[in-house]
């Protein structure tokens, strides 16, 4: 335990450091994973997927703000469905610009959710986005988690009916659109995923927030159980089947992953918990108090000392 608190120390301290390098790096990082999973899943714009592109994308990204970068994610988005059909890019557009402004309208903040929601999914990650966000976030972030989890059924829809999208159906204009809209908006499998993720953040949310001890252990195995009792009831209720052995590993992972956040952000030590009680002209208070576990790092100095050679006239001197 003692190394593990020394890593952590060490890593604040480096970040403390060289943060104006590392936020950078890290858009930059963000940025070329959103570019290549949508060249990897869309595409269809050969121009967007040159390596040079993407690298000149990636290095704009890294000086803008993480809002500037999904909508610069969303334009790539569109222009690669526009190679497939120009319906489909239209409903798309529309579609994206009503998800920025329920997003921007309710919750401005936390807009890297919306992108990263749909890279844990392509990471068969799903289930650690509900409980990062409910460890680090608040209720208010079940929007751009919501609205990430609709982007990512939109590239779904787009990549598995890529072919049906470009050929020229005898159907007419009216219901080609009518048809996409009402496979993009009623997947049932999208809403179960929304409500399993909007619950999941809810319950770590609440739990994390309590004054009991080891809270937030508490959250992360409570959260674990609301996702699996959601996907559970869609199952029964939509007939939404998940693979188990899938379902299964991705929970253990979710957990996996909130408890090295939680160690990572929230390490305290209950074992030293105090209790403190004290009063104004107004208001009695009652406050606990939890010391986190930190260990102070050993700064080691090495100096070195060269012995001077006494000549002869001091060693007879000393005789």
């Amino acid at each position: 335990m003692t190394s593990l608190l020394l890593f952590k120390e060490y890593l604040k301290s480096f970040y403390n450091k060289y943060s104006s390098g590392i936020q950078p790096a890290v858009k930059f990082l963000f940025a070329l994973a959103m570019f290549a999973a949508l060249n990897m899943n869309l595409g269809y714009m050969t121009q967007l997927t040159n390596p040079l592109v993407v690298v000149l994308l990636c290095l704009v990204s890294a000086v803008l703000p993480y809002g500037a970068v999904v909508f610069l994610g969303g334009c790539v988005m569109v222009a690669h469905v526009y190679a497939v059909s120009v319906e489909m890019a239209a409903i798309a557009l529309v579609l994206i610009l009503v998800v920025a402004i329920l997003y921007f309208g309710f919750k401005p903040g936390d807009s890297f959710l919306m992108a990263l929601t749909p890279l844990a999914f392509l990471a068969r990650m799903p289930y650690a986005v509900p409980m990062l966000v409910g460890l680090g976030g608040g209720v208010a972030s079940v929007i751009p988690v919501s609205c990430g989890i609709f982007l990512y059924y939109l590239l779904m829809y787009v990549k598995q009916n890529a072919s049906a999208l470009t050929s020229e159906a005898t159907a007419d204009l009216v219901q080609r659109y009518v048809q996409i809209i009402q496979s993009i908006l009623f997947n049932q499998t999208m809403m179960v995923m929304i409500a399993t993720c909007a619950v999941g953040i809810i319950v770590v949310y609440l739990i994390r927030r309590l004054s009991m001890d080891y809270a937030w252990a508490v959250a992360i195995v409570a959260g674990s159980v609301a996702e699996l009792l959601v996907v559970f009831v869609g199952d029964f209720v939509f007939g939404v089947s998940v693979a188990p052995g899938e379902l299964i590993v991705g929970l253990l992972l979710a957990a996996a992953i909130g408890a090295a956040y939680n160690f990572l952000i929230f390490s305290v030590d209950y074992t030293r918990t105090e209790h403190v009680q004290f009063e104004d002209d107004d208001y009695y208070y009652y406050v606990k108090a939890v010391p986190k576990m930190t260990v102070s790092t050993t700064q080691v100095k090495v100096q070195k000392i060269s012995a001077r050679k006494k000549s002869a006239r001091e060693r007879n001197a000393e005789r």
